[in-house]
This record gives structure tokens, C-alpha cells and sequence, in this order.
């Protein structure tokens, strides 16, 4: 039996920011250690190289120190504690956008490899709610996937979060077909997401409720196919659906039928409960976005109301009300242990939009298109449920 070989990786400045590499035979990634974003990412190094993940248009760029980290660091997923704008302070909490794990330094713990597996241990201990969070990224030889776990412990109290995974999109309309596994509900953000009079604006229709995301009111009396991006360059956008938490695991893909390609996460819908969209397409025109990032949409799982934050997540809301979980109550002696898998695969001719992903074993899942197609990939289910990753 291989043992596992420990390794202290040097700081690699990646796309402006000091990054931690962590590879296998199938996939390479960076993960800052501001803030703990995770990319860029290459997923299938021995063919195609693929990489999905959007890095901010201003990422080496001089620092601007007026910044928050976070958007000086932003890229790929990061993970948000709490979730959102935090305006509100709550008991004397007052919390940086997204939480200190997106904007904070995170210390190395060690990098670990062993039998095709390797495996980047992160942890920060937090100030503003005291407590510490463990992420460990990994990823696995003949596998397409990355493997995100985050551990809170020591932290109590009522506490919303989640992910922010953020895709780039090729620069054609309708390039890339989203698509979700069965969801119970689906709303529009119900506040301003943007004010002309900053330079921000948006074009779907305030806390519109809808059944189907190809079916989206917008502020003109019609409604959006928000499945089909890019599209309507020119406004961001916030839009929200509720997982059906009776299913075995929830997912969210995207397909990119020229490319061939599928993007995919899965997550406990338990845990997670919901996916923010953040639909990013050139209308921010204030500093640092001054018109400039587009085709990006973060594909964003959560446990939380919409991005609001802290104060509006864990006091009773028009979700909560309705059965929706938007935060947890954490005690300091039992973890919250946080999963999601990121994944990609190629596809043949003729897929497109992915209608299901179901599981094929205890270490695949089978992807079928809207077409019929159909096409496996290696993940390791039993991930999502506490267990070890499979080689």
C-alpha cells in the first residue's frame, strides 16, 4: 500500500493573486489564498483542456486597496460564510460580503497525495463569529471532477451560505443550455438588483415568481429564457430556484453543444437548499466593472435568501414562511460539513440541454440529453454523503 506523500507547495501568483496549485493526471487547479477562490481550473490536461471558470477581467491589473478582497481575488467558486451582501449587522456581527472566507488569508494545512488522489487542506479561523472553517479541495486521477468540502465547527447560532461558482461563457448567444435537476420553486430577486442612477441595470421583473426558467417575466410584460446564455448583454440579473430536497442529490449543468463539453455540480439539497443565478452580462458600468464582464453567470448553491445576507436569512422571510430553509442553527460541537462536486465531460453530436443526471454506481453518473443522448461520467456519489473519495 502507497503511502500518502505530504508536500508544502509554494505560493504560485496566478492571474494576480497567490495560489496554492493542486493536480492530477485529469485536472489541475489554483486556489487563491485570498479569499480561497478556486481557479482557474483545467479539467481533461491530457486532451482538451478545458476550462470553464470565469477570472475576473481585472485580476492583474495594479491592486485597487479600495476594494473588498473579494473582488479583487474574484474567480471560479469560493465559498460564502455567510452568503451575501450583509449590509445588516446581526447581534453586533457585522460581516464582509460574502463572509470572511471569501475575503480573508487561509493558511495552508498541507497538500496530500496518495493512490491518484490528492487532496489541499485550507482552514481560517474567523474573527466576527469565532469559529473555524477546514476546506479541503481534491481531485482524483482518471476523473473530470473536483471535490469541495468545507467544515465550520465551533461556531453556534443561526448561520446562512453556500457556493459561488462562477462560469464564463463562449462570446456567441445562447453558446451554453442551462438546465437543473426538479425544483419547487423559482423567483426573481424581489428587490432592486441594480440602480440606473449608479450605472447598474437589470431587465427581469422584481420578485416575479415562475415554474419553468424558460418562462421568466421580465419588466417589458414578457418573459425570458434565462436557460439560453449569453443574452441580453447589457443588464445583470438575480434569479433563484428552490431544490426539491426529497431527491438523492440535486444538480445543476450547463452544456455547451459546439464545444462539446458539459459543465456540472451536485450537491445535497439538504444542505444546499437552493441555486442563485447570477446572471453577469456588461450591466455594471461603476468601477471595477465599467461594462466589462460578461458572459458570466455564477451557478451559485445555497442555503439563503437570495444574496441578502445574514439578517435577512436567519429572521423569518417570505421563503422561510413558505417551507424554504434560507439558514441552520449551528452548534459549537456539531460540524456543519459543507459538499459539492464540480465536474465536467465531454459529449457526443447532438447533445444538448441536459434533461437528467442519475446515478450509475457508487462511483458514475449517467447524463442524458433533451436529444436522448446519453454519457457517463466518474464522480464519486458517496462524497456528497460523508463518504471517501473513490480512485
Amino acid at each position: 500500500m502507497k503511502k500518502s506523500r505530504r508536500a508544502q507547495p509554494p505560493l504560485k501568483v496566478v492571474a494576480g493573486q497567490p495560489s496554492w496549485r493542486i493536480a492530477s493526471r485529469s485536472v489541475e487547479a489554483f486556489v487563491t489564498r485570498l479569499g480561497g477562490h478556486l481557479a482557474p481550473v483545467t479539467f481533461d490536461r491530457g486532451g482538451r483542456k478545458i476550462r470553464p471558470f470565469s477570472v475576473a477581467p481585472w485580476a492583474e491589473e495594479p491592486p485597487d486597496r479600495s476594494l473588498p478582497a473579494i473582488i479583487r481575488a474574484l474567480r471560479g467558486d469560493f465559498f460564502c460564510l455567510p452568503f451575501g451582501g450583509n449590509e445588516t449587522p446581526v447581534g453586533g456581527e457585522k460581516h464582509p460580503v460574502h463572509g470572511e472566507t471569501a475575503n480573508a488569508r487561509w493558511k495552508l494545512e498541507s497538500l496530500e497525495s496518495a493512490a491518484g488522489r490528492s487532496s489541499l487542506h485550507l482552514s481560517l479561523r474567523t474573527r466576527i463569529r469565532k469559529g473555524r472553517v477546514d476546506k479541503t479541495i481534491s481531485v482524483a486521477d482518471g476523473e473530470n471532477a473536483v471535490y469541495s468540502r468545507h467544515l465550520v465547527t465551533g461556531m453556534s447560532g443561526r448561520m446562512n451560505f453556500g457556493h459561488h461558482a462562477m462560469l464564463r461563457f463562449p462570446d456567441r448567444p445562447g453558446s451554453g443550455i442551462i438546465s437543473t435537476s426538479p425544483f419547487v420553486r423559482g423567483q426573481v430577486f424581489p428587490g432592486q438588483f441594480e440602480k440606473p442612477e449608479e450605472g447598474g441595470y437589470s431587465t427581469l421583473l422584481a420578485g416575479a415568481e415562475f415554474a419553468s426558467l424558460e418562462k421568466v417575466p421580465n419588466v417589458y410584460g414578457g418573459t425570458t429564457d434565462v436557460t439560453r446564455y449569453p443574452s441580453r448583454r447589457g443588464f445583470e440579473d438575480l434569479v433563484m430556484v428552490v431544490a426539491d430536497d426529497r431527491l438523492p442529490f440535486a444538480w445543476t449543468a450547463v452544456a455547451f453543444p459546439r464545444e462539446r463539453f458539459v459543465w456540472f455540480s451536485l450537491k445535497d439539497p439538504e444542505v444546499l437548499r437552493s441555486t442563485v443565478f447570477w446572471i453577469s452580462n456588461g450591466g455594471r458600468h461603476y468601477a471595477p466593472w465599467s461594462g466589462r464582464h460578461v458572459n458570466v453567470m455564477g451557478l451559485e448553491e445555497v442555503t439563503a435568501n437570495f444574496h441578502y445576507g445574514l439578517a435577512e436569512s436567519t429572521r423569518a422571510n417570505p421563503l422561510s414562511r413558505r417551507g424554504c430553509a434560507t439558514c441552520a442553527t449551528l452548534r459549537a460541537d456539531v460540524p456543519l460539513d459543507v459538499r459539492t462536486i464540480m465536474a465536467v465531460v465531454s459529449v457526443p453530436p447532438g447533445f444538448d440541454r441536459v434533461a437528467s443526471i442519475e446515478a450509475e454506481g457508487p462511483a458514475s453518473v449517467r447524463l442524458t440529453a433533451a436529444s436522448g443522448r446519453g454519457v457517463s461520467a466518474r464522480v464519486d456519489l458517496g462524497f456528497l454523503m460523508g463518504g471517501e473519495i473513490i480512485g
